[in-house]
């Protein structure tokens, strides 16, 4: 084969491609280190899924915009155009084929590899966060555990990550022998990225490029971030207006700071099948729910959000089918409208087309019917499609629209996109590996989706309550898995604390929602600093924000349990959770370099440290303060700032619960023993020290500053 250029170097900031036309070997380097390393068998695979061969670059010209245009040609005769564009953060690859094929990208192998969200628990030996050795020809949502798709991975040790942007079936390989992604089938172009830097810059770069190609990152909601309430989990199938409000009023009778509630099923008619849906828009069953508005109205009066279940599958003979089937907007095959069965409903349904804009309008519009009656958001919940291959995208277009228009989304499938203000990990009870909880939620955040929402406490037990038969072994999982839920950005409640005959249980299940609840405001400030720049601030796990400490890898799996994990720039999580809830009593934990505080204890550690055997009782708060040292909690029905003595020059900007008004809080403190807050105009502030911090009231749109007293 004929070559008609040499070796080609391409430049942007700190960034620099390296083309070896042979095989189409890439590689990049970043700041004078190498990134993605050139694979040394070919960068460029085209063919079919089952036969991809490598493809040497036989031309390269420019386009009208001044980038990199090569010709590609496989041994066999395939062909492709590939343009390239290269920024000081990112290289993007768009693969123009010849002919309709599957194309792949590969570097050179790297690890740790972190990501694939739900995919990174799913068909796998172990459960762990590092994803060496995972490969997938078919990598696409099953309807199962894998819903909310990512087929990000960030290599934080090596500065890079990578993605091919595909909605359809993907090729996704990250073993001891290759860092590879592809498409099985290409018909116009497809694109690969590969971003450099460190993960703040790769996360940034990640989110911008989300925005542009099609993916966005939508701004999250104050409310989704205090405790809520699933009826799922309290009451199974047994929804009515009664058992419904007699259970948000117990629970708000024990104390429990509810801001959101759902009900997500059994509210439609039940007469007739045809209605067993969350399709059947505005109507109630009349026996069961004979007051709608008022019965939502009672809730909204208590403070509470109110969400509904809501899927964009219509029974066949439904109330709103036959208008879908005459504008051609379900999902059709040869022609004619596809019928499907999945797992939910039992009935056969439609499925609403995404690709079309009248479509997903049309939806919308019928859901105001629900908003009519006083409803809020939604608990977005098609699965069961595990037999069809579906793109990842289904839900996307749906629920960015919702959330365009002001509702509450509870994401639970995506591909890419963050049109939604929670992330729900997929139900896991407690008899099955609890394990796979801690190491899911921890790669939504690796993946992009870190507003973690981690299943209902208790979640359903297999659709069943345990009242009649408490074991000790359920209680210790009802507080393992409370405290460990209030640490996520939200927080459910499902089966009652009160049905378990337990004090201590329900003490610690009380001081978990609360905990929660002081640090909602706290959450939702990093859930908009994650809208803002993309980095996972509400849920960051260490390998992320101590990429160069070689002790925070190896530690997210279910051989360690090392489940830790940042929230923000000054909370270290490390609750004691996995498959052996019910006889562990103390974890290894992992302080990374600094100063760091015990939550409950006011405990002083210096790290980097591992303290072993560290006990962890049910009761305690397993948080550390760290960092910067700057938390925002609530108190007495306003804000406080808490201040840690952990570092003497520090700042941090805190989003106050509109989502715009920002309050930047800034530590230059010698001496702890005489400390001073004044705003920015001067003003001195009162605090005092109160659970082993400087706590003082903050407002929106002021700032702060901390200095020693002369």
């Amino acid at each position: 084969m004929i070559f008609l250029f040499a070796v080609l170097t391409l430049t942007a900031g700190d960034t620099k491609l390296t083309v070896d036309p042979e095989r189409a070997r890439l590689s990049l380097e970043h700041r004078g280190a190498v990134t993605a390393g050139a694979h040394p068998d070919g960068g460029l695979l085209l063919g079919t899924p089952d036969r991809l061969l490598p493809a040497s670059l036989v031309s390269r010209g420019y386009d009208l915009q001044g980038r990199p245009v090569f010709e590609a040609a496989t041994s066999e005769g395939r062909k492709a155009r590939v343009t390239v564009s290269l920024t000081p953060q990112q290289a993007d690859f768009l693969v123009q084929p010849a002919e309709p094929m599957s194309v792949l990208m590969r570097f050179a192998p790297a690890s740790p590899g972190y990501g694939l969200a739900d995919h990174a628990v799913s068909k796998r030996p172990t459960f762990d966060t590092d994803i060496t050795g995972y490969s997938n020809d078919n990598f696409l949502a099953g309807g199962g555990i894998t819903r909310l798709v990512s087929n990000f991975v960030i290599y934080p040790k090596n500065q890079w990550a990578f993605l091919v942007w595909e909605p359809g079936a993907k090729i996704v390989r990250s073993t001891e022998t290759e860092s590879a992604q592809g498409s099985r089938h290409v018909e116009s172009n497809v694109r690969f990225t590969v971003f450099t830097g460190t993960p703040r810059e790769i996360y940034r770069g990640f989110l911008e490029s989300r925005n542009q190609y099609g993916y966005p990152v939508m701004k999250p909601k104050y409310e989704f971030f205090g405790v809520g309430w699933e009826a799922f989990g309290a009451l199974a199938w047994d929804t009515n207006h009664k058992t419904v409000a007699e259970n948000i009023d117990r629970y708000l009778a024990e104390g429990y700071p509810l801001s959101w509630m759902v009900v997500g099923s059994g509210f439609w008619p039940r007469h007739e099948a045809r209605f067993h849906e969350t399709t059947s828009f505005g109507m109630y069953d009349q026996n069961l729910y004979p007051d709608p508005a008022g019965f939502i109205a009672r809730f909204k009066a208590k403070g509470l959000k109110y969400f509904q279940g809501l899927r964009t599958t219509f029974v066949v003979d439904g109330p709103f089918t036959e208008e879908g089937l005459r504008q051609r907007f379900f999902v059709e095959e040869n022609g004619q409208p596809k019928v499907f069965k999945f797992d939910w409903p039992k009935t056969p349904t439609y499925l609403l087309d995404w690709t079309k804009p009248g479509a997903v309008a049309w939806f919308t519009d019928l859901a105001r019917k629900w908003t009519a009656w006083g409803v809020d958001g939604y608990k977005e919940d098609v699965f069961g499609f595990k037999k069809y291959e579906l793109r990842d995208d289904k839900l996307d277009a749906v629920n960015i629209a919702l959330m365009r228009e002001g509702r509450y989304v509870m994401g639970r499938n995506a591909y890419l996109a963050s049109p939604a203000d929670l992330h729900r990990i997929n139900d896991f009870n407690y008899n099955q590996p609890q394990d796979r909880g801690p190491v899911n939620a921890l790669a939504y955040a690796y993946s992009g989706f870190p507003l973690v929402y981690p299943d209902i406490v208790g979640g359903t037990f297999g659709e069943g309550h345990f009242d009649l038969k408490v074991t000790s072994r359920m209680r210790t999982y009802m507080m393992r898995n409370a405290m460990w839920a209030s640490l996520h950005p939200s927080m459910g409640m499902g089966q009652a604390p009160w049905t378990f005959g337990d004090k201590k249980l329900e003490t610690v299940m009380l001081a978990a929602a609360r905990l929660h609840d002081r640090l909602q405001p706290f959450f939702h400030s990093q859930a908009v600093k994650f809208f803002s720049d993309g980095y996972p601030w509400p849920m960051t796990p260490l390998p992320v924000a101590f990429p160069d400490d070689p002790s925070v890898h190896g530690r997210e799996n279910d051989r360690v349990r090392g489940y830790q994990w940042m929230i923000g720039d000054s909370l270290l999580a490390a609750p004691l959770y996995g498959n052996d809830y019910e006889t562990a009593t103390a974890r290894g934990i992992y302080l990374p370099a600094g100063s760091w505080i015990e939550y409950d204890s006011g405990l002083r550690h210096e790290g980097p440290k591992l303290l072993r055997d560290y006990p962890i009782p049910p009761e305690m708060t397993p948080l550390f303060a760290g960092g910067t040292g700057i938390v925002v909690e609530k108190k007495d029905g306003g804000l406080v700032a808490r201040v840690y003595p952990v570092s003497p020059r520090a700042d941090s900007t805190f989003v106050h619960p509109d989502g715009q008004s920002t309050s930047v809080i800034s530590v230059d403190v010698a001496d702890w023993s005489k400390v001073a807050v004044q705003t920015t105009g001067g003003k001195l502030v009162p605090g005092q020290w109160e659970r082993h911090a400087y706590e003082f009231t903050i407002r929106a749109g002021e700032n702060y500053a901390l200095r020693s007293r002369h």
